[in-house]
């Protein structure tokens, strides 16, 4: 049996009104963060290859942008480190101030990027160090946001409290998707190709003002103020004993968010790519599906939150990784046939029940891996690592299987069942505390 990492001590009782806002500043920093960092790989599907990459040829300009895309992930450890560090000595609010301040000003000024026809191969020398400060901000975001919720929420509730965690991805998913897919029917391909596309980007200075608003009335985690401010428990590098302490945790956290990253990744980015260019059909019927299952997940994944309170932590995560397993040839064939329905359905199960149900626990389990004096850290860094691991390169490694089977989606889909499969057997042989 793998053990499972010891889990942190229960806060006190915490007032209502705390817990909400908490939970509230989460939610819309995620919104902002999420909003912009999944903005760039919409638009590096459908622009970036010919905007930056045009010299290289249509299918490695794919490929170039899609690695650009992942630059971003690299960088998301990083930022672990360094919020982490600081949240863990100073506070979770200042850091996650921070997050959004930094993530917003990098989204608008790719906005403002002159292209590769302008100024040469230093555009995509400035797009890829762009890239690399919004994966540095989002790195030290869900650390810090999931922290903020759960140890703000009330015991026995904090799946659903820190929910909305991962409902602002659902929310910034279906605000970019929205914003990209209503500016790409506004005016034709030459346009948003030209110019249009850089309206989403800008557009992140309204979502980045909202969202430093809200956070700044939020209070210290409870739970930080109680067991670190006022016991004096401050270490002085706190990656460094979360990793002395629970070095298994960060093992676990890489091998449970496969299923997550690889369902999301290749529905939402991989397929709008693959769809277009492969099977000619519209990009419009990607972005609309990206639409519906940010959408959706505002629903789904607090209902299955609140499952897992009640019905525990493991056994909603079990079931969403089976269905990754079960849906991943049904949804490739599907695109394979290119009828529409079809599609939308096993994509949905993809992402909005197979996703869905392994991030609404992933807040509290991975958490209560470490103690709170290095829990920004240790959670943090480990979710990091785990997404340039299973993520960040996920539609680059997606888009080259493709393109070496001579554009056969066969070994994608045994790509997508294979990460899902190990997060299945590692939740499965671990123990069932904590739950």
């Amino acid at each position: 049996m793998i053990p499972a990492a010891p889990t942190a001590g229960k806060s006190g009782a915490v007032a209502p009104s705390r817990a909400r806002k908490a939970a509230l500043g989460s939610f819309v920093g995620a919104v902002v963060d999420w909003y912009d960092f999944l903005l760039y790989g919409i638009v590096a599907a459908l622009v970036f290859n010919s905007a930056f990459f045009p010299s290289v040829g249509p299918a490695m300009g794919v490929l170039a942008a899609f690695a650009t895309f992942g630059v971003g992930f690299l960088f998301r450890p990083l930022g672990g480190i360094v919020f982490g560090h600081f949240g863990d000595r100073l506070g979770r609010k200042r850091m996650l101030v921070l997050t959004v301040m930094l993530m917003g000003l990098s989204t608008a000024l790719i906005g403002a990027l002159p292209t590769f026809a302008s100024i040469g191969w230093w555009a995509p020398v400035m797009l890829v160090t762009l890239r690399a400060i919004q994966g540095f901000a989002v790195g030290g975001e869900w650390g810090g946001a999931a922290l903020m919720a759960c140890e703000s929420a009330p015991s026995g509730k904090k799946a659903f409290y820190s929910s909305g965690v991962q409902v602002g991805y659902g929310v910034g998913l279906v605000l970019s998707t929205g914003i990209v897919s209503l500016i790409s029917q506004s005016m034709d391909n030459a346009a948003f190709k030209a110019w249009g596309w850089r309206l989403p980007f800008l557009f992140s200075v309204v979502l980045v003002a909202i969202g430093l608003w809200i956070r700044s009335s939020m209070q210290e985690s409870e739970e930080f103020v109680q067991k670190v401010e006022r016991e004096h428990k401050k270490v002085r590098l706190p990656v460094l004993e979360a990793l002395r302490s629970h070095p298994g945790a960060f093992v676990l956290i890489i091998a449970l968010r496969l299923a997550e990253l690889f369902s999301m990744y290749i529905v939402t980015t991989f397929a709008l790519s693959y769809s277009t260019t492969k099977l000619g059909l519209p990009r419009e019927l990607f972005l609309h599906i990206g639409f519906i299952v940010g959408a959706v997940s505002c629903l789904t994944i607090p209902c299955f939150a609140w499952l897992a309170d009640r019905l525990g932590r493991r056994r909603v995560y079990l079931t969403g990784a089976l269905i990754g397993v079960l849906a991943a040839v049904p949804f490739f064939l599907a695109l394979e046939s290119r009828a529409t329905l079809p599609i939308i359905i096993f994509a949905v199960l993809l992402a909005n029940f197979s996703h869905d149900m392994v991030v609404s626990v992933q807040q509290p389990m991975f958490t209560e891996f470490f103690g709170a004096s290095y829990r920004y850290s240790g959670a943090g860094v480990g979710y990091q690592v785990a997404s340039v691991v299973g993520g960040g390169f996920t539609p680059f490694i997606a888009a080259a299987l493709a393109t070496f089977a001579g554009g056969s989606w066969h070994p994608v889909a045994a790509y997508l069942m294979g990460g899902c499969l190990i997060s299945l057997l590692v939740a499965w042989f671990m123990k069932r505390g904590g739950e």
